[in-house]
Order: C-alpha cells, then sequence, then structure tokens
C-alpha cells in the first residue's frame, strides 16, 4: 500500500499552518515502520510562514523534517512575496510552481490533503 501524501498550504492563517503541522506529526506518528513520503506544498502567501522570522513553527517543523517531512516552497510565491532563498527555513526546498508540484506529486501516487 502507497502512503505517500501531499499536505498544501496556501494561507497565511497560524492557525492554518499549525493544523498543517499537528497532521504532519500524526501522520508520522501513525505508521510506525511503515515507508512513505510525506510533502508540504506551500505557495501563495503562505509561503510567509516558513521565513527565519518565524521561529516558532521553525522549531516545531524541524523535528518533523529530521523524521522525513519535506517542506516544498513555491518560487513564484517567493518573489511575490520579496523573499529570498535565505531567508527562508533551512531543509526547504524551492520547486518553479506549487500547484505544477502538486500535480506532478499526484501522478506519482500522493495522496492529496488541503486543510
Amino acid at each position: 500500500m502507497n502512503y505517500d501524501l501531499c499536505l498544501h498550504i496556501d494561507s497565511n492563517e497560524p492557525a492554518i499552518l499549525k493544523l498543517v503541522l499537528k497532521n504532519a506529526a500524526n501522520y508520522i506518528k501513525g505508521l510506525p515502520g511503515q515507508r512513505f513520503q510525506l510533502v508540504v506544498v506551500a505557495n501563495g502567501p503562505a509561503v510567509t510562514h516558513f521565513t527565519r522570522k518565524n521561529e516558532e513553527f521553525r522549531a516545531v517543523a524541524a523535528p518533523l523534517q529530521d523524521q522525513g517531512l519535506r517542506i516544498l516552497l513555491c518560487a513564484n510565491a517567493l518573489a511575490d512575496n520579496s523573499i529570498s532563498h535565505d531567508d527562508i527555513w533551512p531543509g526547504c526546498d524551492v520547486v518553479p510552481a506549487g500547484l505544477v508540484e502538486i500535480v506532478r506529486l499526484q501522478r506519482e501516487g500522493f495522496a492529496y490533503i488541503k486543510p
């Protein structure tokens, strides 16, 4: 069975990011011993969460990243929000277009959830 999952966030509301990170933690916890990929794709104003200014959520996300969570940020959204690569959290990757990345992941068999 394929347990690969893509969580999508496009809101800059802190409560939505909190929910996404809680879902990621619960997903990891719920699949002990299973192989899976877990990805958060952020686009639109959501990319503003993943800057070095937001250390509170970085402290929550870092252990999840250590357990395999990948965070992908949309390059278009970063440019729209004047965020440079130097401003984002360590361990985040930048993709050219967030929505294209979501479609690519779905084609690879990832389940998709948008809170």
